[in-house]
Parts: C-alpha cells; structure tokens; sequence
C-alpha cells in the first residue's frame, strides 16, 4: 500500500501544471453540460429595474450596517454616485428594444480612419449625475449643423469620468433632441439634476497629453465682462501677477488652465487673442505715454504689451542684483543708502563714471569713475554702459563691467536705475529682485516732503507741481513696465517702506521662487 502511494506521489510531482489546465479544459469540453451551452447560445432579457432593486436592498441591508463592517461597505458602495449613474444608464439602455447587438467600436474606428460614414447603430449613451447649476467642464461647437464637443476642461467633471471625448456628436439629452444652438444646450445641462443620459455619436479620436506649462499674468481678467468668450461660465478669473498652470493651447483663441493654489479649470484667452484685442487699445495707449508730463523720465517702451510670461518654480536661492524702480523724488536713493548701511558685508553698489574733469579733492574710483569724454563715447557706442545721459555738457553712465565686479565681491549688486534699463538687466546674467517704490497719494507725499524739512533730512520744499509731476509719473511707470516687478512698496514712510523691503529680501533665502522659464532652461 505505502508502495503504491509512493507510486502515485512520483507520477503526480512529474505533471506539470500545463498538463493539468489540459486535462482540466478536455473534461469542461466533452461535458455535455457545456455542449449545451456553447451550441445552443440564447440572448436572455436585460433586467430594466435595477435602481429600484438596489434600493431594495438597501433597504434591507439598513439594519445591519450598525453590526456588520461587511454590509456597511455594500452600502457605501451602492449609494456611490458613479454606482448610481451606471446602473440608471444599464436600465434606460435595457428598456429600448435592439434587433441586433451593436458591432465593435473598432469597426467605427476603422471606418473613420478610411474616410468612411460611420453606421447609425454607432451611438452610445452615456449616463451621468449633477446637481442643479453644476458645470460639467465642457464647450461646444456647430458643425454640420449638429453640436460638437469642442473642448472638455481639464479637472472637470466630465474630464475625470472620461466618457466624452472632443468631438463627439451630441444627439439627445435624457431622450430629447438637441437643436443646433450651443447656448441652449448650455442652459439645458446646467440647469438639468440628478440623472443624465446623453446619446452620442462618438469621434474615436485618439486623445493625447498636450504640452503644460506655468504662466505669469500680467493683465487683470474677468470672463463674465467677456463677450468673445464661448462660455461665460466656463471661464476663469484671474488678476495681474497670478501664477497660471496652462494645461491645453491647441485652440488658437482660447487656453484651458487653473491657479496653481488649486481649484477647477477653465478657459482664458489665448496669447494671440489678447494680442489682438490689446491692439484695439494701443494708439490710447501711445498717447497717454507721450504726454507732456513724460519728460520727467524719458520715453515710454510704447510698443511693449506683456499678456503671459512663460515662468518656471525654483528653489530658494540669491539673486545678484536688487533693482530699485521709482519716479524722481520718491525716496529710492534714501532706501538705497538704508540698507547699504544696513549691512555693507551683503549689499554693494557701483560708482557712475563721468566725463567730467575731477574736483581738487575728487580721487577717482570714490565718488565717480573718470574717463575721456571720446572713451566714453566710444564704450557706450560699444554696448557697455547699462544706461547712460548728459548734464551740463558732461557725460554720465553706468557700466555693465562695473555690475559684475561687485557681484565678484559676493555682495548683491543694489542698482537704482531708470525703467529702460530693465530689458538689459532682467536675464540671467544679472538675476535681478525688481522693486518698485511706489509714490503714496499727493496728500500725503506733500505731507511727508514737509515733514522731512522739518526734521533736516532734506532742505528743498517741493513745489505743488513737483509732487503731483511725482504721483503722476509713479502711476505711468508702473502701468508701463508692471510686468517686470516682484514687489511693490508704497513708500508712505521711510522706515515702514524699509521693513517692507528687508522682510520681503528675507523671505527670497527661504521660500520657493517663480523667475522666468529662460533663467532655468
């Protein structure tokens, strides 16, 4: 006996287990249980009732939840809006008579891809649930007279079920045909609540990822205000230096995108389509930049319209120089020199160079650089001054070679120069932190000027003019050359404005930066 179970143990251990499937699937084949079924197939009736049998069940399974962790999860799940929604499409698919099943999606596909008409038994129904008022993230468009997907936002609601795809045709809603008007269907499934069912044709296209990437803002946008728009509701509000994440740009005239604290997407104009509705407004625009009050600062960059500027998120790290912006007489200088003695071991600053001949007690390289007026002529022709002007017959400048050399030191380069100068310094070359001092009201600059002869701090009273030539001036610089700024301060006090700026240069060693994308690639 023990020889025979020996036997039978060496014979079992040398089948292996695809023998086994083998003998396993020649006794399921000569059964005449399975003859039956395999040629004898039968189409059974759909149950069309399955909503009110879950809620049956439901019903039954009520007392139990409180005892059992089985029958409380059976719960959760049936009453899971997805659960709900599939099972309500099933029956309303069920309750419609077929006389044939519908061939496969790939017939479709190919059919498409040859040009070909796709069958009318080719649609689909697709069953989803919203409440009353809810966006379903999705847009439309006429063609052939039918109404199109023509985009689906990326987040939204039919985004994340991945049952609609653009291009799709839509036939009916809830059993109701769908006239030409996208607005009309708009209003209709916004308005609609509970269940959903679309009949559709659908595209078959392939979708792909398109490109991402991070934007700056550098206009306010508000889409209810917006008559180009497709969707009002679709829309997405934003203000000048908001960080953008852009998830789609194939439409010419309109991006899909989202803030990137979070929330929802929706569509913005494009870069294109803000260029040409900016251009509408552009002679506005030059006249307001060449006005008479315009001398005090030299020209305007008038042909320059920021929309989005492309941007990329960094780690904490130094920049090299710190570019303080503001009109003539706004208290750049003074903050200059505050934080210079602040802390000369970390902020240095250039000396400007001059044609002019050296005072008796003038050494050069202290106050100012001293060169020939034809050196100086023939460094500026050459690219190497970063801003440059005349007064009383004497050339002044700063040059770019002098930036570099304080930069060499380890310190951060403080630059208080005119607006025009950004162009040249915004790269990664200088890796510049722009400031922009901004003038407070007339009132209160008129009370400060005359608080500061009071205490000594300055001896000439500024006439009214003079101050309002300021106000005036603050506001058109920060219209024109906005986008360029990581902060503005309003100085309506010295000290308050100086505390502004060192929390604000803080807080640049720890936390996470945005700087144009062309700094890092």
């Amino acid at each position: 006996m023990h020889q025979a179970l020996d036997t039978l143990s060496d014979s079992t251990s040398s089948t292996t287990a695809n023998d086994l499937d083998l003998i396993f699937l020649k006794g399921i084949m000569e059964s005449p249980v399975a003859h039956e079924r395999f040629e004898e197939p039968k189409l059974e009736a759909v149950s069309e009732n399955n909503v009110e049998l879950v809620q049956d069940i439901l019903k039954e399974l009520g007392p139990l939840i409180h005892r059992s962790q089985v029958a409380e999860e059976l719960v959760h799940i049936l009453k899971e809006p997805h659960f709900q929604s599939l099972l309500e499409t099933h029956d309303s698919v069920a309750s419609k008579t077929y006389e044939t099943p519908p061939p496969s999606p790939c017939s479709f596909m190919d059919a498409a891809l040859n040009n070909q008409p796709v069958p009318p038994d080719a649609v689909r129904m697709v069953g989803i649930r919203k409440v009353s008022g809810e966006h379903l993230g999705v847009t439309f468009r006429v063609e052939n007279s039918e109404l199109v997907i023509a985009r689906i936002l990326h987040g939204g609601m039919i985004d994340q079920q991945g049952l609609l795809h653009v291009g799709d045709i839509i036939k009916e809603v809830n059993g109701k045909e769908v006239d030409n008007d996208p607005k009309v269907l708009q209003e209709m499934l916004k308005e609609a609540s509970g269940s959903v069912v679309l009949k559709i044709l659908p595209s078959y296209q392939e979708p792909h990822t398109p490109r991402q990437a991070f934007v700056k803002c550098h206009f306010d946008y508000d889409p209810t205000h917006d008559n180009l728009i497709p969707c009002k509701e679709a829309g997405l509000s934003f203000t000048s230096g908001d960080i953008l994440q852009i998830f789609n740009q194939e439409d010419l005239n309109w991006w899909q995108a989202c803030h990137i604290e979070g929330g929802s997407a929706g569509l913005i104009p494009s870069q294109l389509l803000e260029e040409k509705r900016k251009a509408f407004v552009k002679r506005d625009i030059e006249l307001a930049t060449t006005g008479p009050l315009c001398g005090g600062m030299g020209e305007f960059d008038r042909h320059e319209l920021r929309i989005y500027e492309e941007v990329a998120k960094v780690p904490p790290f130094r920049r090299k120089t710190l570019v303080l912006i503001g009109a003539q007489g706004v208290g750049r200088r003074s903050l200059k020199n505050k934080l210079l003695v602040s802390d000369p071991h970390r902020y240095g600053t250039t000396i400007p160079f001059t044609s002019r001949k050296p005072k008796v007690d003038e050494r050069d390289g202290q106050m100012y650089g001293f060169m020939s007026r034809t050196e100086m002529e023939c460094d500026i022709k050459n690219g190497r001054f970063l801003e440059h002007g005349e007064y009383d017959g004497n050339l002044y400048g700063t040059k770019i070679n002098s930036i570099h050399e304080v930069i060499e030191t380890g310190k951060i380069c403080i630059l208080d120069v005119n607006p025009q100068a950004l162009k040249v310094l915004r790269t990664s070359e200088f890796l510049p932190y722009i400031l922009f001092i901004e003038a407070p009201d007339y009132e209160v600059l008129k009370a400060m000027n005359r608080s500061a002869i009071e205490s000594g701090v300055v001896t000439k009273q500024l006439t009214d003019s003079e101050l309002k030539r300021t106000v005036d001036e603050s506001e058109r610089i920060k219209r024109a050359y906005g986008h360029y700024f990581d902060l503005c301060i309003v100085n309506d006090g010295l000290e308050a404005a100086f505390r502004s700026l060192r929390l604000a240069l803080e807080k640049l060693s720890m936390e996470n930066q945005w700087v144009p994308v062309s700094w890092v690639f």
